[in-house]
């Protein structure tokens, strides 16, 4: 139950900093900054964390697994931020969120089709595509009409299959090393893999505008907890619980985005809010149900 928890509150954390990003994009930041801002504070974090601890380790143990940490920092870091920030200036945000949001199902069927240990079984993939219903339920709020946009909504996707790709990487990689190492190689391979954008769009804030306490906190906000902290807590629980399994808990994404902006935005919940979300609860008890 601790590690379902743990999954939990990572996704819960990660629906709320569409506030904070929304805020520091009005600042002025775009989003290409605020990716390498709070990864750049994350990665010092881990990185002063691990010196303390004398665990600093530069390099893993074979190269075909150094290129595993470059893959995880660019499927899980830059990549992912790029199509997912990206595909909003060309497609809505409903789209981008649906799209994204489905992952889960991509990942399932990587992870399936690389490991025949951690196939679904029957009911589990009734609860998945349950949960996914139920996201779609969530998102489109009862407007059934989606306006379609190649360009952006393949920018969602690539983001959709970026996440899954990461959930299937991370297998291999939570088996042979401790979840610090791995979240700091994903940190840095974020930031490595950032060096060509900037050098087509060399734009990075000044520092007078990164040190405005607003800004300050809410990249702190972003680095610390939103980056470092839920990167470590959801490398960890996958190692535990399995990729499929932890990133089903992707689907609650929009749940708690809509109850945040209840809370603090005074939106409305719907009738098809409360459906989507029992969809998803149902849909996460038969993904669990009979897990091996």
């Amino acid at each position: 139950m601790l590690y379902h928890l743990v999954a939990f509150l990572v996704v819960a954390i990660w629906g709320v900093t569409f506030v904070f990003t929304k805020l520091l994009l009005i600042a002025g930041l775009t989003a290409a900054q605020i990716f390498v801002l709070r990864f750049i504070v994350a990665y010092l974090l881990l990185l002063v964390y691990t010196l303390a601890r004398k665990q600093f380790r530069l390099f893993a143990s074979s190269w075909q697994d150094e290129l595993l940490m470059v893959a995880l920092g660019v499927t899980g870091g830059s990549l992912y931020f790029l199509t997912e920030n990206s595909a909003m200036i060309y497609t809505t945000t409903t789209n981008t969120s649906l799209i994204v949001c489905l992952c889960p199902l991509f990942a399932a069927l990587l992870v399936a089709l690389f490991f025949r240990s951690l196939r679904l079984h029957g009911i589990q993939i009734v609860g998945t595509v349950m949960a996914a219903i139920g996201v779609i339920v969530v998102v489109l709020n009862g407007h059934f009409v989606l306006h379609l946009s190649p360009l952006g909504d393949s920018l969602a996707f690539g983001a959709c299959l970026c996440w899954a790709f990461y959930s299937l990487l991370m297998i291999p990689a939570g088996q042979r090393y401790d979840t610090v190492f791995i979240t700091r190689k994903v940190f840095f391979y974020g930031l490595l893999s950032m060096i060509p954008y900037f050098l087509i769009w060399p734009d990075m804030p000044p520092l007078s505008v990164v040190l405005r306490p607003d800004i300050l906190a809410n990249l702190l906000f972003l680095g610390c907890v939103a980056s470092m902290a839920c990167f470590l807590a959801w490398n960890w629980v996958i190692k535990k619980l399995g990729a499929v399994i932890v990133t089903n808990y992707v689907y609650f994404n929009p749940v708690t985005t809509v109850i945040f902006a209840w809370l603090i935005l005074s939106e409305r919940i719907t009738i098809y809010f409360l459906l989507g979300t029992l969809l998803i609860l149902m849909g996460m008890y038969l993904c669990n149900k009979v897990r091996k």
